[in-house]
């Protein structure tokens, strides 16, 4: 027992000479690591597809770590993403229809991992991705000119205005996700620039996709505007008198009856809607620094 005892020790004790915490700090740039189909560039001579991720962008990671042994560690971090702006449509037909929509990711996140030191320098890590917070914000500017595409009737012809008449609606919505899991892995390289302080460059995986809950709008706005631009009618639609086949807030469900997608019809934003998964996936180089809180004593 007593010599049981005396070993439990000593491991403990070696264990203790290697262990070490330190924090880091770390900011980079991502991109897509398989785009998918975010929207369509539109003329009237052409339509393009346009491809990306949500997990584009800058992004921010402070982690807190504990180094075991000389070997193995772990790691929580916790991650911001400012995400770029991806084309959903760029609509452009002049007397027809103008729009320019955008979306983009705003996502905070929490990486439990695992890190693994191949030598003084090389290190490697790897864990889950919790996305715990954020939104993905869709931004949409539409001028246009047709009242009703089916019978042709324009927007002058329908308020009784002179010809080159339109509708501009601006209006924001933020979509919110379901609490997705993922994973995040990296390799990187480090040198010490102090006793305590070493910079480090990493290249980032990062694999997440998000499955949306709910929708809403934060603001909206249409006015009725003269070809030269004056405004004939103020606040046609507002967040307070949505048009037909928009709801203020939208839930996002896995299955809907057969009477609820007939009613829905072609609605862009109705009460209920089937589930969409939108992509996060990147890859990424991070530049940061590393403070240890006390170096390792090798014995």
């Amino acid at each position: 027992m007593k010599k049981f005892t005396l070993l439990l020790v000593t491991v403990f004790t070696v264990n203790f000479a290697f262990s070490q915490f330190y924090v880091s700090a770390s900011g980079g740039y991502a991109i897509p690591s398989a785009g998918v189909k975010m929207g369509e560039k539109i003329t009237t001579s052409e339509t393009e597809v346009t491809y990306g991720s949500f997990g584009e962008g800058l992004n921010g990671q402070l982690r807190f770590g504990y180094q075991i042994d000389e070997t193995f560690g772990v790691e929580l971090g916790i991650g911001y993403l400012h995400g770029d702006d991806q084309i959903k449509s760029d609509v452009n037909i002049p007397n027809y229809r103008m729009t320019d929509a955008i979306a983009r990711g705003r996502a905070f996140g929490v990486l439990p991992q695992l890190t693994y030191r191949f030598n003084d320098h090389f290190y490697g890590r790897i864990g889950a991705l919790l996305k715990v917070g954020g939104k993905t914000e869709a931004i949409v500017d539409d001028k246009n000119y047709i009242a009703d595409e089916a019978s042709g009737t324009t927007i002058s012809t329908a308020f009784g205005l002179p010809a080159g008449a339109f509708t501009h609606t601006n209006y924001t919505v933020d979509f919110h996700g379901r609490l997705p899991l993922g994973v995040v892995a990296a390799l990187g390289y480090k040198w010490d620039i102090g006793n305590n302080m070493s910079f480090f460059t990493e290249l980032e995986y990062m694999g997440v996709s998000v499955t949306r809950k709910d929708s809403e709008f934060v603001a909206f706005n249409t006015d009725v505007v003269l070809a030269d631009g004056t405004v004939a009618v103020e606040g046609l639609y507002t967040l307070d008198n949505l048009p037909a086949g928009y709801v203020k807030e939208t839930e996002y469900v896995d299955d809907l009856d057969s009477a609820t997608l007939a009613a829905n019809g072609d609605d862009p934003y109705p009460a209920k809607k089937l589930s969409e998964t939108v992509p996060y996936s990147s890859f990424g180089i991070n530049f940061g620094i590393t403070y240890t809180f006390s170096k390792k004593e090798k014995n």
